[in-house]
């Protein structure tokens, strides 16, 4: 049986406005500007620019036209125009105009210049005798080459994907007879499907085939494995060599380029600038924070939308009304993401200004082990904000300091307790466990319960696993792996 009954919740809802400052915060300062872009095609009540703005004037408003003097034109007739080119003989700078001031900044726009990895590849590929169905597929294999030289997808998928593509049928055995060809250019290496491909290959194409070179062969064809895992007395036992030999043997090796493409398309690559969010300056012994917010211009809502809001409520007529609704609806977001954009820059300053002031002493000298120990929960109090707010301010922001720019999150760490009782930041752990592994005997490299006896005779009671978690962490391998000769 059906029945009505009243009952009490209370539920918590974000608003719309919320959810939007949450989404701005995340955004780094580069995303922001994006963003910023996407709102203004997308409401046409939101323009650039301060409120304050006047209306723009036209500058020749007041320009009265003048009627040409006869006489002056005749005047100008008695000159040449060699005159003036002579003149301008040897004198670059009359051919030059800047009228940039000191503090403009200029933006030229840069060129490519030269040949890129895929072309110079092409440019080998055309003095081969080859067929155009040939030269179709050799240039297919081509453009699936990695950044580093490889062609790591397997011929079975591009045999399918050349019959989709270029309707050209082809089998395996042809695109690796194809393969070879490309595996003949230059850089030694390209075209290779695996390391120890790309290794053999440059091995294989030494014009003097010395002792050392057949031998860096044969443990690149037969005993790679124990080559990766530094296994040298494994190589040096079946090899049946000396010391001398296999350290020259390994040297060989060593020269060669793992990374064939790289060599070629280094000017050509392009490289992502860090655009920093923050800078932290020092003046006389004292921080300075700033936000970076050149790339985000000053939003207003448009006056015109304003007036057609105000002459819309004033008549009554069915239209006039959905029209002034859907102004309004404009107004209202503009307004809104103008006041996020405001509370997000306010949400950003406070919590790096705590930040700062936090970590004071490393920002005024670049100090690792100086590095406070930090968590979310502690700059959340701080500000009195709540943690997910200060995660998404730390997720992806970077920080131009005078020692560098560094991505926000990796301020923030754990604490570890010394002997003595007081608290480090894990990051000076791992600085002084980084410093000690630079230090160390390649030709002994210290293992992780040495490293742990090193850290322990300085004060931090660490266990070995804990020391493997932190190297881990630094992408610095096992000792094993650390071993020269």
């Amino acid at each position: 049986m059906l029945r009505q009954v009243q009952t009490h919740k209370l539920l918590q809802k974000l608003s719309p406005q919320q959810i939007q400052l949450m989404k701005l915060l995340q955004l780094p300062t580069i995303a922001l500007e994006q963003r910023i872009k996407e709102e203004m095609e997308m409401n046409p009540a939101l323009e650039e620019g301060s409120e304050t703005d006047d209306e723009p004037r036209d500058e020749f408003e007041n320009d009265e036209y003048e009627e040409p003097n006869p006489k002056e034109e005749n005047q100008r007739e008695d000159f040449a125009l060699s005159d003036y080119m002579d003149d301008d003989e040897g004198s670059s700078y009359k051919l030059k105009v800047n009228n940039a001031g000191p503090d403009e900044e200029r933006k030229e726009i840069p060129f490519s210049v030269g040949l890129t990895f895929q072309d110079m590849l092409e440019s080998q590929l055309g003095m081969k005798a080859l067929d155009d169905r040939q030269y179709q597929i050799a240039d297919y294999l081509i453009g699936n080459l990695d950044d580093d030289g490889y062609l790591r997808r397997d011929l079975g998928s591009i045999v399918d994907d050349i019959a989709f593509s270029q309707n050209i049928i082809t089998t395996e055995a042809e695109l690796n007879g194809l393969l070879k060809v490309i595996q003949d250019f230059d850089p030694a290496g390209v075209g290779a499907r695996d390391l120890q491909e790309c290794l053999l290959i440059q091995l294989r194409r030494r014009e003097v085939q010395t002792l050392i070179v057949e031998l860096a062969t044969e443990v690149v064809e037969k005993q790679m494995d124990e080559f990766s895992k530094k296994h040298y007395d494994k190589i040096q036992k079946k090899l049946e060599i000396d010391d001398e030999t296999l350290k020259d043997v390994i040297n060989e090796i060593l020269k060669l380029n793992p990374r064939p493409g790289n060599s070629m398309a280094d000017g050509q690559k392009s490289y992502q600038q860090v655009i920093p969010d923050f800078t932290i300056t020092v003046e006389d012994g004292e921080l300075l924070l700033g936000l970076n917010s050149r790339n985000a211009p000053d939003l207003k809502v448009s006056r015109e939308y304003n007036k057609m809001f105000e002459e819309y409520s004033k008549t009554k007529n069915k239209e006039s009304k959905e029209a002034s609704m859907f102004i309004k609806q404009k107004l209202d977001g503009a307004r809104w993401f103008i006041d996020a954009i405001q509370q997000r820059n306010q949400t950003l300053l406070f919590t790096m200004n705590a930040i700062m002031e936090y970590q004071q002493d490393y920002f005024l000298t670049g100090d690792e082990t100086r590095l406070k120990p930090m968590i979310l929960k502690d700059i959340a109090e701080k500000v009195g904000l709540d943690i997910s707010t200060i995660s998404r301010v730390a997720n992806s922001k970077y920080v131009q300091t005078p020692f560098g720019t560094f991505l926000l999150k990796t301020f923030f760490s754990e604490s570890l307790s010394t002997d003595s009782g007081e608290e480090v930041s894990t990051r000076e752990v791992k600085k002084i466990l980084s410093d000690c592994i630079g230090a160390e005997n390649k030709k002994k490299p210290l293992t992780d319960d040495k490293l742990a006896k090193i850290l322990k005779e300085k004060g931090y009671n660490i266990a070995r696993r804990t020391i493997a978690k932190y190297r881990e962490q630094l992408e610095i391998p096992v000792a094993r792996l650390r071993k020269e000769l």
